[in-house]
């Protein structure tokens, strides 16, 4: 019999068991971190309580994933060493494909995929040969909570998506969705420059808690009509960037209806597979809108966003509402999912 561990192991849509199980041997070349902290996604979520491995289950989710190392293959010893502190990016890039060598690592053709390998909703989580050669792992200076250093995951996708729409000074940012995204991707705006941000979603809760985070403007679109109060705070000209940063085809619609004529709208959250969004094609073809589809972030994208989690620039102590030992995971899903969580950091190694 191995060692054993307490993981949050998914049975299906909705059954996530806190339970023990096998912990990971180190793979050859490989190491081995005891997670300090891991955040809970949204994609967490929609992956926890879909169908979302079409029957391949028991299986653990989780990558936002800051741990200390714990045990190192020989091969790997020149890489890391037993007590370091680190944050892992859940996807490691080839850097040799033809998109890695264009600069657009968040398209690698030979990636080894997160979902791939068992996750960090667990006391220990496993890392390869292939990880340690590809690297994406960056070391946490002496004295940085690893709870805020798990930000830096959330934080990769949001900044790369400002960067890439170049944001930047006296734009009107229009942004729909309030979750964690929604918030990283206000802040983030602002801090690049814009003039005006708005902020759009459904969830009143969600929006009393953006309002700490210094928004010009919050819009509970089950109240009010957002592209009609979109037009109305730009002098009916429409966002320079509107982001659809929530997973409905709705907001993808209303997107294209509240930028300005040449503007940039961006499709970052994914919508459930299968479901078709209907747009009106004239309104992007007659007003030049550009249509940006945004995925992930490069590598030296991910290095950045990484140093900005973790510095006193972010307020990242706000987003955080709520750490919670990993044995809570079910209620950590439904505070988020109704809104009075913004943020929940999960606890692996404590109760």
């Amino acid at each position: 019999m191995g060692e054993k561990m307490k993981a949050a192991v998914m049975y299906g849509p909705n059954d996530i068991r806190y339970e023990e199980v096998d912990r990971p041997v180190c793979p050859e070349g490989g190491f081995v971190l005891k997670v300090k902290a891991v955040g809970l996604c949204g994609s967490d979520i929609r992956n926890l309580t879909t169908d979302s491995r079409k029957g391949n289950y028991p299986y653990i989710y989780g990558h936002e994933v800051v741990g200390e190392v714990c045990e190192v293959s020989e091969e790997a010893k020149n890489y890391y060493k037993v007590g370091q502190m680190i944050y892992v990016y859940p996807e490691a890039h080839c850097l040799k494909c033809e998109n890695c060598r264009s600069g657009h690592h968040e398209q690698c053709t030979d990636l080894e995929r997160y979902t791939e390998r068992p996750g960090g909703f667990a006391q220990y989580i496993a890392y390869t040969k292939k990880r340690v050669e590809r690297g994406a792992t960056y070391t946490l200076p002496k004295g940085v909570d690893p709870v805020i250093a798990t930000l830096a995951e959330p934080m990769s996708s949001t900044y790369a998506c400002v960067d890439n729409i170049n944001v930047t000074l006296g734009d009107t940012v229009a942004i729909i969705g309030a979750g964690p995204i929604g918030i990283f991707l206000s802040i983030l705006s602002k801090m690049r420059g814009a003039r005006k941000v708005i902020l759009i979603d459904i969830n009143q809760s969600r929006l009393d808690k953006a309002s700490e985070f210094n928004i010009d403007y919050l819009i509970n679109s089950m109240k009010i009509n957002p592209v009609e109060e979109v037009l109305k705070l730009t002098n009916n000209i429409g966002a320079h960037k509107v982001i659809s940063a929530n997973p409905s085809t709705v907001a993808q619609q209303q997107a294209i209806l509240m930028a300005k004529k040449t503007g940039t709208v961006v499709f970052f959250g994914g919508v459930p597979k299968g479901e078709l969004t209907n747009l009106d094609t004239n309104v992007i073809h007659y007003n030049g809108l550009w249509i940006y589809g945004h995925y992930g972030a490069n590598s030296i994208q991910v290095q950045q966003a990484f140093e900005l989690a973790i510095s006193k620039d972010f307020p990242g102590e706000k987003i955080i509402t709520h750490v919670l030992p990993l044995r809570d995971i079910n209620k950590a899903i439904e505070l988020t999912k109704k809104g009075e969580a913004l943020k929940v950091v999960l606890l692996p190694n404590e109760d």
